[in-house]
């Protein structure tokens, strides 16, 4: 079909243009990737295989949102598919993982808590797609997707590099499975990191943080460090919410005196 916006187009430039906009897609298919090739090592028993693909398809989720942006190639069609490649990346993989890893020889109870994970990241998703006239875009309303399963997937790691096998703290599996499911549907206030502009002048001290972060301390142990940082995130709303609860029964009671 004739399109007389794309007419003054030549054939390479529409080439390069069409292009772009696959470029936002293909980190989003990787994603997609990691989550299901997580889910096929789970089945295989290749447990650490698993919880190292999840972390790699949030790190790929976090890639293609900024990419579109860059590239002005955001679309609904993109923010779509995304949103499908986060319930198999996010919400079935993890729960699969969980309950293959742990949860297993719990019997209902165990299958009970991974499907409970698993609805609450696909509600999460819901909201989030319909939440897109939130008034403060530097929080998330409850634990974002990746996060829960970042939480889930740096669990099996840690454990399994300290050598415990999952039948061994199944209990602990379970409430924390549990704990990021509530935690995802809950109206926590979450930082968002939106607000962060790379391109403004970064001063000294955070950049030689980031540095030691990134290239010193993740190096030194990746499971301990990554897993200590997941639920410290986790925890953070929880700290959030109370700190905004005190400040304004502290307001109240400054406006009654």
């Amino acid at each position: 079909m004739y399109d007389p916006d794309q007419s003054h187009f030549t054939p390479k430039s529409r080439l390069r243009r069409r292009g772009i906009y696959l470029l936002p897609n293909l980190f989003t298919t990787a994603a997609l990737f990691a989550g299901f090739y997580a889910i096929i090592q789970a089945m295989n028993g290749n447990f650490e295989h698993s919880a190292v693909s999840i972390l790699i398809a949030m790190v790929l989720d976090g890639l293609d949102g900024r990419v579109a942006r860059f590239t002005h190639t955001q679309s609904e069609f993109g923010a779509e598919y995304d949103s499908l490649s986060d319930m198999i990346s996010f919400g079935a993989a993890p729960a699969l993982v969980i309950y293959e890893w742990a949860l297993k020889d719990m019997g209902k109870l165990g299958w009970i808590a991974a499907f409970i994970y698993c609805a609450c990241a696909a509600l999460r998703l819901a909201r989030f797609n319909t939440n897109t006239g939130t008034a403060d875009k530097r929080f998330f309303q409850g634990l974002p997707s990746p996060a829960g399963a970042a939480l889930i997937a740096g669990l099996v790691w840690v454990m399994l590099d300290f050598g415990m096998e999952g039948s061994s703290i199944n209990w602990l599996a379970w409430c924390i499975t549990l704990f990021a499911a509530i935690t995802m549907v809950s109206s926590l206030p979450y930082y968002s990191g939106k607000e962060i502009n790379l391109h403004k002048n970064v001063p000294f001290i955070t950049v030689l943080l980031l540095v030691l972060f990134f290239f010193v301390l993740i190096p030194s142990h990746p499971p301990v460090v990554l897993f200590c940082l997941f639920v410290s995130y986790a925890v953070s709303g929880y700290i959030i919410w109370l700190w905004r609860l005190k400040k304004k029964k502290k307001n109240n009671d400054t406006l009654k005196t």
